[in-house]
């Protein structure tokens, strides 16, 4: 086979990759997962850091006012869809306020 008629890197699918998450059945995770995150609205500074390095997408940023009991007001709160949630836990490493935390999930 010539060169000319190989494949090229063009042709080869995208592989390992949720080009849109979570939009699929075929990728809820249910609750197999080990722990789960939970997020401390009071503790949470709102950075997007959790929401930037979800690798699944799951962190969702909702138009919804969340007052602290500080009384401090934010325009946004943070929740975690657990239909799709793996339980990797880099939303906790990454948060600066250490606004998250992993539970032990309890079946």
């Amino acid at each position: 086979m010539s060169e000319s008629k190989l494949p090229g890197w063009k042709s080869l699918p995208i592989g390992a990759v949720i080009l849109n998450p979570p939009t699929s059945l075929r990728y809820k995770t249910g609750t197999w997962r080990v722990f789960r995150p939970v997020i401390d609205q009071d503790k949470c500074i709102r950075c997007r850091l959790c929401w930037a390095h979800c690798p699944d997408g799951v962190i969702k940023e909702l138009d919804k006012e969340y007052v602290t009991k500080d009384g401090k007001k934010y325009s946004v709160t943070y929740e975690i869809d657990y239909e799709y949630c793996k339980g990797c836990g880099i939303c906790a490493r990454v948060c600066p306020a250490k606004a998250i935390t992993m539970v032990e999930e309890v079946a």
